[in-house]
C-alpha cells in the first residue's frame, strides 16, 4: 500500500499541526466517530487548547518522533507542515500511512453522502455556513467541515446522522507532499462558486494564476452533478465555458438563472425575493446585513432548492440563520459605543464589510479599525487599491501590520502610506503602531451612538475587550 493511502481499517489517528482552526475540528469529529485520537503543535494554548483537552484529545507541545511511538494507524498532516518537520521524518522512516486533512474529510465524513461545496474568493464561510443551517432547520442533521465558528451550533464542524455534508473549499495549498489547492480533492454533488480574485499573494501569482485553480475544480466537477456560479464575476464567462456538469449561474442580472432583487428595507432585515428563471421562487429576509450577504444567501437557497428544500423551509432557516462568530459579529455595547468584530483583510471585503455596517447603521457615525495581517494584506500588491475601499468609514484608523518581518523588505505593504492617501481623499485617517495606541485613540474619539468596527484576520492583541473596557 502506498503509504500516501488511507488504510480500509482505522482505529487510531495522530494529526501534525493539529490546532489549526481546521485540523481542530477534524480531530474532534474523527473523536466524535469513535477514533483513538492524538495530536502535536507549536505553541499549544488556548482557545484551541482547551477545546481539544474539553474533548478528551491528548496533545503533545511541540514536535517529536516521540510523539509517533505508538504507531497510529494514520497521520493526518496539516498544510503549515514542513517536509523537515522531526514528527513528517519519522512518519516516512516508519513507513506509517499519512494523509491530508482534505482526504482524510472525505474519507471519514463525506463517504456516502451528497456533497455540497463551497468555493470563491470570498463568502465561503457564510454562504457554507447558510447552507448547513438551512439542511439542519429543514431536520435533515447534516455534516459539516466550515472555517468559522456558527452561532447556530457554536461550532464550525458537525458530524450529523443525515445524508448530507458541506464543505468550505479551500483554493490555499494542501501539505507538503501536494501543493495543489485542497479543493480538488472534492467530487461535490453541488458546487457554489462565489467569484474569483487576487489573493493569497504567497500562493499564487496573480488574478490568472488564481482562475487556473478554479478551472482545475470546475474539470473534475461530475457530470451529474451542479455548478452554482457567480455570474457578474468578470472572468465567470470564460470559466464556466464548456462544463459536462449542469451550470445555473446566480445574481442580479435578468440573464442569471437565480436572481435577486432587494426589496424595501425593514428595520432590522435584510430582505430580497430570489427568481428562478422568469418565476418567483420566494422573498426572504435574514439579519445578516449587506448586498454580499444577500449575494451569498442567494446561492445558498439556490443550492437548498436543488437538494429538495422547499420555499416555505428555505425562508424559516434564513429567519433563524444566526451568522458566523468574527462576521460582523456585535462585541459589545459600552456607553452607547457598539463595537463590531469582523474577519475582513481583503480589499473588497473591506469596502463590502463597512458598506454593509453603514448601511444597517446609516445616522450613526462609523470609525474603522483595520489590521492588515495576512500574507497578501501585508504585501504591497493592494498599495493603490485599499485607498479607495475605506469611503463609507467617518474615521480611519490604520495599525502597521505586526508581522512585517515576514514580508521581503522591497514587497512590504505601507499602512502609514495608506494613511496618507486617506487623507489625501479629504478621510479623517489615523496611523498606529501600536494596538494600546488604538484603544486609547479611539476610547477618547467614539461618542454616544457611535460604531467602532474591526476589522483582522487575527486575535488583533484582543483589541476588541479592550476597547469595551477603555470605553
Amino acid at each position: 500500500m502506498n503509504q500516501n493511502q488511507i488504510p480500509q481499517r482505522v482505529a487510531s489517528v495522530h494529526l501534525i499541526a493539529v490546532c489549526g482552526t481546521g485540523m481542530g475540528a477534524l480531530a474532534a469529529a474523527l473523536k466524535e466517530m469513535g477514533l483513538a485520537v492524538t495530536g502535536s503543535d507549536a505553541g499549544v494554548y488556548p482557545p484551541m487548547s482547551t477545546f481539544l483537552e474539553k474533548r478528551g484529545i491528548a496533545v503533545s507541545d511541540g514536535f517529536s518522533e516521540k510523539n509517533l511511538a505508538h504507531g497510529p494507524d494514520l497521520v493526518v498532516v496539516g498544510n503549515a507542515v514542513k517536509r523537515d518537520n522531526p514528527e513528517a521524518v519519522c512518519m516516512l522512516e516508519m513507513g506509517l500511512p499519512y494523509c491530508s486533512m482534505p482526504q482524510a474529510i472525505n474519507r471519514f465524513m463525506a463517504k456516502n453522502r451528497r456533497t455540497v461545496v463551497v468555493t470563491g474568493t470570498h463568502g465561503k464561510t457564510t454562504t457554507a455556513s447558510m447552507v448547513a443551517w438551512l439542511l439542519q432547520s429543514a431536520g435533515c442533521d447534516p455534516a459539516f467541515m466550515i472555517g468559522g465558528i456558527l452561532n447556530n451550533f457554536e461550532a464550525n464542524f458537525r458530524v450529523g446522522n443525515g445524508g448530507y455534508m458541506v464543505i468550505e473549499g479551500d483554493e490555499y495549498d494542501t501539505a507538503f507532499f501536494d501543493k495543489g489547492p485542497k479543493f480538488l480533492h472534492y467530487r461535490p454533488d453541488i458546487a457554489i462558486w462565489t467569484g474569483a480574485e487576487f489573493d493569497h499573494a504567497d500562493i499564487f501569482r496573480d488574478l490568472d494564476h488564481v482562475r487556473t485553480a478554479f478551472d482545475a475544480f470546475f474539470a473534475q466537477i461530475p457530470g451529474d452533478s451542479t455548478l452554482m456560479a457567480h455570474g457578474e464575476d468578470p472572468g465567470a464567462e470564460t470559466l464556466l465555458a464548456g462544463r459536462s456538469c449542469r451550470v445555473e449561474t446566480y445574481g442580479t442580472r435578468s440573464s442569471d438563472f437565480w436572481r435577486l432583487e432587494p426589496e424595501i428595507r425593514q428595520p432590522g432585515w435584510n430582505r430580497f425575493s430570489v427568481f428562478r428563471g422568469s418565476h418567483l421562487f420566494g422573498r426572504f429576509r435574514m439579519k445578516a446585513v449587506g448586498a454580499h450577504n444577500r449575494l451569498n444567501a442567494l446561492s445558498a437557497v439556490a443550492a437548498a432548492a436543488d437538494l429538495g428544500l422547499a420555499p416555505e423551509a428555505i425562508a424559516r432557516g434564513l429567519e433563524t440563520f444566526a451568522g458566523i462568530r468574527r462576521r460582523q459579529e456585535v462585541r459589545g455595547v459600552k456607553n452607547g459605543v457598539t463595537v463590531i468584530d469582523d474577519f475582513a483583510h481583503h480589499p473588497t471585503a473591506v469596502r463590502e464589510t463597512i458598506s454593509a455596517i453603514r448601511s444597517f447603521y446609516p445616522e450613526n457615525r462609523l470609525i474603522a479599525v483595520f489590521e492588515p495581517r495576512t500574507n497578501t494584506s501585508m504585501r504591497k500588491v493592494f498599495q493603490a487599491v485599499y485607498p479607495t475601499v475605506f469611503d463609507d468609514a467617518d474615521i480611519v484608523c490604520v495599525r502597521k501590520p505586526p508581522l512585517l518581518h515576514k514580508v521581503p523588505q522591497d514587497q512590504r505593504f505601507s499602512s502609514g502610506h495608506l494613511v496618507a492617501d486617506l487623507r489625501a481623499r479629504g478621510m479623517d485617517a489615523h496611523y498606529f503602531t501600536d494596538t494600546g495606541d488604538i484603544v486609547s485613540f479611539a476610547a477618547r474619539a467614539a461618542a454616544d451612538g457611535d460604531v467602532i468596527l474591526v476589522m483582522s484576520n487575527g486575535g488583533f492583541d484582543n483589541i476588541h475587550e479592550r476597547l469595551l473596557e477603555a470605553l
